[in-house]
């Protein structure tokens, strides 16, 4: 299990219709919202899901 915070950014596995795979965690819980950097979208997903499709994870900012 990773430690999430709000506030970092995660690359994921697949890339967003936009064609950024980078993405701000701006809402915990059971579910995790995110924010794709390149367009601004927000998109909720299940934590285990999440989880699943982290490609990795940088520095609050970076």
């Amino acid at each position: 299990m990773r430690e999430i915070r709000l506030g970092d950014i995660v690359r994921l596995n697949k890339k967003h219709p936009c064609g950024g795979d980078r993405w701000e965690v701006v809402r915990l819980g059971a579910d995790i919202g995110v924010r794709c950097l390149t367009c601004g979208r927000r998109v909720l997903l299940a934590r285990s899901a999440l989880e699943r499709r982290i490609r990795g994870k940088t520095a609050p900012g970076a």
